[in-house]
């Protein structure tokens, strides 16, 4: 498989240079970037947590969204999530929801710290068990470290807590004068969505202890002596205003580049409004395009729509439910020429043993030409 992606990748580099050229002096002077983005799925729909109204319906969405976590088997999938991405063979991965899932029993003061399920740690150890080397180049924290009671089967509570992060990951077993990255940066987004709910403890009213921040993760890679920054995000799903926001302060921020720069990630907002759910209808993607971006997958499968999101929360729908396109790789700057894009964990063959789809989105993967 690995092969077959590559070879076509290659291929389409031919095509892309003047027909006397040879294979050999076709690749002089180029750099294929091999980048993928790929949303892990958390496990579950939060939205029944944030929506509880007092401590018992707390309590009860605690414990149902994390038996759902528990049956989306993060384990099982991150297998199928490794294929896919020693299949792609890529430079750099952009990941969102690499979460932390712990615990701590019984319920009580502090925080949870007992590690359930590190979802960064499982992929990187089934990535290795295949002989494909990442390591992080930088992460940041987002979401919200949020820790709530749930009930134990047997009786008596547990705490439960999510910390989420999105991560770039990168390749370390390429010789430096091959593939190297520096300048590692990350941060919050100051725009971001205040949660204010009595069983969150607002008290007085106004008092807003909970935010739900988003962020991004950045480097330059250095790919045979050309060099481009890339970036990577998860931003805003429910309030699109907040969601333009942290696109602007992307592209005054680590965007704000005389690099040519790439852009992978989720972005949360619905290619031409095309299958948008709420809070995806959004101006995020128009905007970027408007700042010079081109979008990798509509440059190479014009006439595919790409879909990537979302499959059932429970991961087990027998037939796919990808109605929107809203992760993206996108890229700016001269001598940056798309090659090649797919999707990945899209189809019935990248189930699961289970059944599982391997995440609730489809993945991106794209070659990008370095000139």
């Amino acid at each position: 498989m690995v092969r077959r992606w590559v070879t076509a990748a290659l291929g389409a580099l031919l095509l892309l240079t003047p027909g006397s050229l040879t294979a050999a002096s076709a690749a002089e002077g180029h750099a294929p970037l091999r980048v993928i983005t790929r949303n892990l799925y958390l496990g579950a729909d939060l939205a029944p947590v944030l929506a509880a109204g007092n401590p018992q319906a707390l309590v009860a969405a605690v414990t149902a969204v994390y038996a759902n976590v528990q049956a989306t088997n993060f384990p099982e999938r991150a297998k199928a999530l490794a294929d896919e991405i020693a299949d792609s063979d890529p430079h750099l991965v952009g990941l969102q929801e690499a979460v932390l899932w712990r615990s701590q029993t019984p319920a009580g003061p502090g925080s949870a710290t007992h590690v359930e399920y590190d979802f960064l740690q499982i992929l990187l150890d089934k990535l290795a068990s295949r002989g494909r080397h990442y390591a992080v180049v930088a992460s940041v924290t987002v979401g919200s470290d949020f820790e709530a009671p749930r009930s134990l089967p047997g009786g008596g509570l547990q705490d439960i807590r999510l910390t989420d992060r999105d991560v770039l990951l990168a390749r370390t077993d390429l010789p430096a004068r091959v593939f190297s990255v520096a300048n590692p940066q990350a941060a919050r987004f100051q725009a971001h969505v205040p949660i204010c709910r009595p069983t969150f403890g607002c008290v007085p009213p106004g008092n807003v202890p909970i935010k739900v921040e988003r962020g991004w993760v950045a480097a330059d890679a250095t790919v045979r002596g050309h060099t481009t920054r890339v970036v990577t995000t998860h931003l805003e799903p429910v309030s699109p205003p907040v969601q333009e926001a942290q696109a602007d302060e992307l592209l005054a921020g680590p965007l704000n580049t005389t690099l040519p720069t790439v852009l992978l990630g989720d972005l949360n907002s619905a290619a031409g409004g095309v299958g948008a759910t709420p809070g995806t209808a959004t101006q995020t993607y128009s905007h970027l395009l408007a700042a010079g971006f081109t979008d990798a997958w509509t440059a190479t499968r014009p006439r595919n729509p790409g879909f990537t999101c979302c499959q059932a929360a429970h991961l087990i729908n027998p037939t796919s439910s990808l109605t929107q396109r809203i992760d993206y790789v996108l890229f700016r700057g001269n001598g940056v020429t798309a090659l090649a894009s797919d999707r990945v964990g899209d189809t019935q063959a990248d189930r699961t043993p289970s059944g599982l789809w391997p995440s609730d989105h489809a993945g991106v993967r794209s070659v990008l030409l370095l000139r």
